[in-house]
């Protein structure tokens, strides 16, 4: 079941971490944005979070699977739902991440393809270094979806 949150956000501030690691980073799109939550029975296994950026375009900002739920098709689920809600609304979603093989993989399985990168963002906008697969993250990667 997804439910949409309206309310008190931060208390699922630590699911959220798991895709955004820098608090005041998720504090910049966290309330202007629609966040959902898939529950497993009673339990919030998945969450997300998606802003509208003008232009007929929407942006997933954030996307987390709780680690013992991920590869259980928990994110596809959320992102299929994500497609539904949208698809009358707007005409391209986007989502920016790491360029890392699991992650990009996952979202062209989901149907998105390459869009463009912003050089960088990581390095300039994060107060300390991420690290996905082994490597560090310096630019972000935006794929997209004609809905």
């Amino acid at each position: 079941m997804v439910v949409r949150i309206t309310e008190n956000k931060k208390r699922f501030l630590n699911l959220l971490l798991l895709a955004d690691e820098q608090e005041s980073m998720i504090d910049r799109y966290l309330e202007r944005g629609e966040m959902f939550v898939l529950y497993k029975k009673e339990i919030p296994v998945a969450a997300c979070v998606i802003t509208d950026e003008g232009d007929n375009v929407c942006e997933i900002k954030n996307i987390a699977v709780l680690p013992q739920y991920q590869r259980q098709g928990y994110g596809r689920r959320l992102i299929d739902f994500l497609f539904e809600r949208y698809k009358k609304s707007y005409r391209v979603m986007l989502v920016g991440t790491g360029d890392t093989f699991s992650t990009i993989s996952f979202y062209e399985h989901c149907g998105f393809v390459r869009s463009h990168y912003l050089p960088g963002f990581f390095t300039d906008h994060y107060d300390h270094p991420i690290f996905e697969e082994g490597k560090q993250l310096v630019d972000m990667v935006y794929l997209k979806k004609e809905l």
